[in-house]
């Protein structure tokens, strides 16, 4: 083996210095070849290096978009994704009168590694129905993320015992489980269904404006209980639908 010693190695021609083929440059004993070289970083900005597997490139990091999931369907992986964090609450049971109203969804959430993964199946549960003062309301349906996470939906109004409300869902398979709130038991007038994770319930109302909450039961968060009706001459409002969020990471 040759050794030569020299502070700068300089082409006599033009500003390359070439390796003929069949010939390795080794560095400490390590060859370096063209996957040892970073790519240019011309038009590159904001990009990290990585990893091919045989060399290096560039890529983007960290959340690149959000499906959100209002009703069934299927997730499908996005090209490059490489992990998610799944969030869902199951639906709200349904309201019922004198108070009486729906609990709230339970809730989930987990972070999910899907290099392996194409698709998975989304159920989102649906808002259990409403009925007038002593009648049972029914339960919020579950939403799950394909057999990863999942989370039952409320009960309704009178469901676990008469003049009560309604108890909460609760959330399995997350990292994160949770029960959602209960709703409100037997009273003169205006009580209000479980808050999920998302948030709360539809507003309570006087008949001076109306069949009010019936009319306003959508402004509420997803997998809120049904909100009581009014004394015992309007129904209660349905339970909210539930929801899965998926963030997406490279």
């Amino acid at each position: 083996m040759s050794a030569i010693y020299v502070n700068t190695i300089q082409p006599t021609v033009g500003n390359s210095i070439s390796i003929p083929s069949g010939n390795n440059l080794s560095l400490g004993g390590v060859i370096v070849s063209s996957a040892s070289v970073l790519p240019s970083a011309a038009g590159q900005g904001g990009k990290a290096v990585q990893s091919s597997g045989t060399g290096f490139q560039y890529s983007t990091y960290g959340a690149t978009g959000i499906q959100v999931f209002t009703s069934g369907g299927t997730w499908v992986r996005p090209a490059g994704v490489g992990v998610i964090l799944v969030k869902l609450v199951g639906a709200g049971g349904g309201g019922s009168g004198h108070c009486e109203s729906g609990g709230a969804g339970g809730y989930a959430e987990r972070i999910i590694n899907v290099t392996s993964v194409s698709s998975v199946s989304v159920t989102v549960g649906n808002g259990g129905s409403a009925t007038f003062y002593s009648g049972s309301a029914g339960q919020g349906g579950t939403s799950s993320f394909g057999s990863f996470l999942s989370a039952t939906g409320g009960n309704g109004a009178n469901s676990n015992n008469q003049h009560h409300g309604g108890l909460p869902g609760l959330g399995s398979g997350g990292d994160f489980n949770n029960y959602g709130g209960g709703g409100t038991n037997h009273g003169q007038y205006n009580g209000r269904g479980g808050s999920s994770y998302f948030g709360g319930s539809g507003a309570a109302g006087h008949p001076q404006g109306g069949n009010y909450n019936g009319n306003h039961q959508d402004r509420a968060a997803p997998g809120a209980g049904g909100t009581n009706g009014w004394h015992g001459s309007y129904a209660g409002n349905v339970g909210k639908n539930g929801i899965v969020i998926v963030w997406e990471f490279k």
